[in-house]
């Protein structure tokens, strides 16, 4: 069964191919990371028999593939989104995959995928591209009536893969070009996203980018200190060596944030 990955971060990746390896029958005959890139695989190569696709990725939603593309494979997508919207993902595809995978999830997956293909029908066979139309209309109205952002990450700590849920970070920086997150009981982790990237997937109301280095949540920020020429210099929790500081610029966003 030829299977296509459509996934943005490397270690989901890999924990992917490594639990469809124990599936034989699944082959991976590519990886795209991007909106751009799968419009680009899906438009120069036959239909897989199976997508496994993130909702976020580097430069959009997935959605905007399905709606460029006729999507002529089934779809399990792979989220760490809320179960509000989990459910509504299930109406629209085989099956989804809350990260981080757990095998016996996916084995039921590949199961409701085989049982899917002998009950729906083909797109070549009559009603097989009607069916398909309107998975992608329906795709079309969710994606952008719930927007909805992440709830864990995959982190790498010596040799095991560790979920952190959102709740458990206190902030992330970036020093030396390497971002780290940190949690409210101070061990840090770190990261392969940029700020720009976490900023994007993260609920604005719980997350503030208070600088070039720094994205904070709401319960990280301490005490809040005036500081020269209109700037905000920041007590973290767990507290940081450096000087934290919010531009003049951005003290009046930081201020209605906290509101």
């Amino acid at each position: 069964m030829n299977t296509l990955l459509i996934e943005d971060e490397r270690l989901a990746v890999t924990h992917l191919q490594n639990l469809l390896r124990k599936h034989p029958d699944v082959r991976v005959i590519g990886v795209v990371a991007s909106v751009a890139a799968g419009i680009e695989w899906l438009g120069s190569h036959p239909a897989p028999d199976l997508i496994f696709s993130d909702i976020q990725l580097e430069d959009g939603l997935s959605f905007e593939i399905f709606d460029a593309v006729p999507v002529r494979a089934p779809l399990i997508f792979t989220t760490s989104f809320n179960e509000y919207a989990l459910k509504a993902f299930q109406l629209l595809s085989v099956d989804y995959l809350l990260k981080p995978i757990q095998a016996k999830d996916l084995a039921r997956a590949l199961e409701k995928h085989a049982y899917w293909l002998t009950q729906a029908p083909a797109p070549q066979q009559p009603g097989g591209e009607a069916q398909l139309l309107k998975m992608q209309q329906l795709l079309a109205q969710f994606a952008p009536a719930q927007p909805s952002y992440r709830q864990r990450f995959l982190i790498t700590a010596g040799e095991q893969l560790l979920p952190v849920a959102v709740e458990e970070i206190a902030y992330f920086y970036t020093l030396n070009e390497v971002v780290y997150l940190v949690r409210h009981d101070g061990r840090k982790f770190t990261l392969e996203h940029t700020l720009e990237k976490l900023e994007s997937l993260l609920d604005p109301a719980t997350f503030f980018r208070l600088n070039r280095q720094y994205l904070a949540s709401l319960k990280a920020i301490g005490k809040i200190h005036s500081h020269f020429l209109g700037k905000l210099k920041l007590e973290l929790l767990p507290p940081r060596p450096d000087e934290v500081l919010v531009s003049r610029d951005r003290a009046p966003l930081f201020k209605r944030w906290l509101e």
